[in-house]
């Protein structure tokens, strides 16, 4: 006889999201309920609600179906009524008790004291997850959708855009930029591996407007040599991370942006979206935020103020509105 063996589970495979980059895995459980507070923080709203909704009806339905088990339990319930068991136990376990119906025998305060506990903990855990979902920093960070290699200051540079499309001020915001590329062992193993790319500015004192990162593509870049073939050829990616301390909550915001090889575009430059209106104040056009144009096209003579300068003049700004108390 052939020993026994326990079943083989064919395991499931999931999909995950990096930017534009899919990653099929598998051979990991799911963990549906060990990880479930991280799954009713990740889902949509229409999802959370419809969730808990489907989650109440089905213990008011579970309780329904115990009290209508007992012999009478319920005092002023239509004999075999199921419904008026049902809207007992949504009134029993919101806590509501409009007095109509109640506990008359020993079964139906017992079913009814278990479900009150039940619906005193789905209320304390709706409450928190509700205000976790609310309370949750978000940052308003708009990347734009392609990288630009260009000359800057003599020399390649790579450039990324970045506004705080909601305007408000983050101090000691902080940018770090990591170049993902494939590589070959000596052993001939492929690995994956992490370059930090060295920025000429990736720290800005306060975020409100735009901030344009710069790395010098040098000899001492892990880019240098490299062409958009090149990049192609070992899988290449960007990944930017850029976070500060809002000013308005004192909380940490933080936004990450991939950036796959084919969305680096070589010989191009932003166009400016910085001018001076009519009445002398900036003006920061953000429908040409994501426009490029060629390297070698003239610059657009509107532009008075580069980002950088932006950012000053925004320094100074609220430095005098802060002196003067207003």
């Amino acid at each position: 006889m052939p020993p026994l063996r326990r079943p083989v589970k064919t395991s499931k495979t999931s999909v995950v999201r990096f930017g534009s980059r899919e990653v099929v895995t598998q051979g990991l459980t799911s963990g549906f309920w060990t990880d479930l507070y991280h799954r009713s923080m990740t889902v949509v709203w229409p999802v959370f609600f419809a969730s808990a909704a489907l989650i109440f009806i089905t213990l008011n339905s579970i309780y329904a179906f115990l009290f209508w088990l007992g012999d009478q339990p319920i005092a002023n319930v239509t004999p075999g009524s199921f419904m008026d068991l049902f809207y007992f136990s949504i009134e029993t376990l919101a806590t509501v008790g409009y007095g109509d119906m109640h506990p008359q025998t020993h079964y139906g305060h017992l079913i009814a004291t278990v479900e009150i506990f039940t619906g005193m903990s789905f209320l304390a855990i709706m409450t928190g997850l509700i205000f976790a979902r609310f309370s949750r920093p978000r940052a308003r960070f708009v990347f734009a959708r392609q990288a630009i290699v260009a000359m800057h200051d003599g020399h390649p540079t790579l450039m990324i855009r970045v506004a705080n499309a909601r305007h408000n001020i983050l101090s000691d915001a902080v940018a770090t930029l990591w170049l993902l590329r494939a590589v070959e062992t000596p052993e001939g193993r492929p690995l994956r591996r992490y370059y930090p790319l060295e920025l000429q500015r990736r720290e800005n004192p306060m975020f409100a407007l735009t901030w344009t990162i710069f790395h010098a593509i040098d000899p001492s870049s892990p880019l240098f040599g490299l062409s958009a073939e090149d990049l192609a050829d070992v899988d290449a990616a960007l990944v930017l991370t850029t976070g500060g301390i809002d000013d308005s909550s004192a909380q940490p915001m933080r936004a990450r942006k991939t950036y796959a090889h084919d969305d680096i575009v070589w010989g191009h430059r932003y166009v400016d979206i910085t001018t001076v209106s009519t009445d002398g104040r900036l003006f920061i056009d953000y429908e040409k935020f994501h426009d490029v144009m060629p390297e070698d096209a003239g610059a657009n003579p509107a532009v008075v103020a580069p980002p950088d300068e932006v950012a000053e003049e925004l320094a100074e700004s609220t430095d005098s509105v802060a002196r003067h108390g207003a």
